[in-house]
């Protein structure tokens, strides 16, 4: 990982010395692909030169163990350095991984209530929310597609899409089953319960690899939009639902005004279910043949446990228990998400 670094490295100085050359800045064209080039690797060296400022410090402290008088704050010093390069890793194995992908796809997401009644549903929104802050941070556009209310608040069932590229590549290993403990407000004794929700993350297709769908295969329904989203949207029958005949998929689609754009972007997620479907047809049955997988990654699987008394978070794919439960439920995921990451594309 660190000579492909090192060479990307000498590829960032080689363009910042290209800025400088009157040729190179005589060439618009030329000027806009290099620039394009750069802002690809500045963030990957930024982190690697915290890391090499980390490794810097590591080393520096480690001189000073010798010291008795100051060795058992320079041991809790260590402890955070090596914390910090241990994040930074995670990092760049993450931003590597980014830059092999040949195809960096958007992505449909969507939350189910499960187990646990109206706190299921509840938590659907909490996880809604996360996800939304998760996006917001990153400058991402969400758009939710449908939803269905629960009967005390939150989402039985809530579809949003994400169609900047390469947020697929970060979410892809949320799809799973989602467990909460915590306290309900409509608990008078204290006792904690559990509920549960599932998530899935699809890829957005693009049309080049969209499987092609024929309309002899459909059935169209036209309903009345529900939630907030105007007058006009609640009183016409602009939001759409089709139903794929043959595999039983049903996608809606009602955030928009227009009935057209509804069917198109529910069009849009059919063809990325269809495919997604197809993909997991082929990985269960090389899953068979290998018997030596991680796991499916499927939606029944339970892959987290949000413990809201103990400000606890577990991934138990990962053996990973964390106590900032705040921050993750506020968007910071990144802690959970990386070395989700690093486990499957690096082992």
């Amino acid at each position: 990982m660190f000579s492909k670094l090192e060479m990307l490295k000498k590829r960032y100085k080689e363009i910042e010395i290209s800025f400088s050359n009157p040729d190179v800045m005589c060439d618009s064209k030329k000027i806009q692909i290099l620039s394009k080039e750069y802002a690809k690797l500045n963030k990957i060296m930024l982190c690697f030169q915290s890391w090499n400022q980390c490794q810097k410090d590591i080393v520096d402290a480690k001189k000073m163990l010798f010291d008795s008088e100051l060795r058992d704050s320079v041991v809790e010093i260590l402890e955070e350095f090596y914390e910090n390069r241990k994040i930074l890793e995670e990092k760049l194995c993450f931003f590597l991984s980014l830059r092999n992908s040949k195809v960096k796809y958007g992505c449909f997401l969507e939350i189910r209530a499960a187990s646990g009644g109206k706190e299921a549903a509840l938590f659907a929104n909490t996880l809604f929310r996360m996800y939304s802050r998760f996006s917001y941070i990153r400058g991402w556009k969400i758009e939710m597609l449908s939803n269905t209310c629960g009967e005390g608040g939150g989402y039985k069932e809530v579809v949003a899409r994400i169609s900047d590229k390469g947020s697929y590549d970060l979410l892809q290993f949320e799809s799973g089953g989602h467990r909460v403990q915590r306290i309900p407000d409509t608990e008078s004794q204290g006792r904690i319960h559990s509920s549960s929700c599932t998530v899935a993350v699809i890829p957005e297709i693009p049309c080049k690899l969209a499987k092609k769908i024929h309309l002899n295969d459909l059935r169209v329904d036209t309903f009345r939009s529900s939630g907030a989203g105007g007058q006009h949207v609640n009183t016409t029958d602009s939001a759409i639902r089709i139903t794929h005949l043959p595999t039983g998929i049903v996608v809606e689609c009602q955030d928009e005004r227009s009935q057209h754009k509804n069917k198109a972007k529910a069009l849009s997620m059919l063809s990325s279910k269809l495919y997604a479907k197809e993909k997991n047809r082929i990985k269960r049955e090389e899953s068979i043949k290998r018997k030596n997988l991680i796991g499916t990654g499927d939606r029944s699987d339970r892959i987290r446990t949000y413990n809201f008394p103990k400000k606890r978070i577990t991934d138990h794919r990962l053996g990973l228990t964390l106590y900032c439960l705040e921050k993750i439920i506020e968007g910071k995921l990144e802690t959970l998400i990386y070395p989700m990451i690093q486990k499957k594309k690096f082992g």
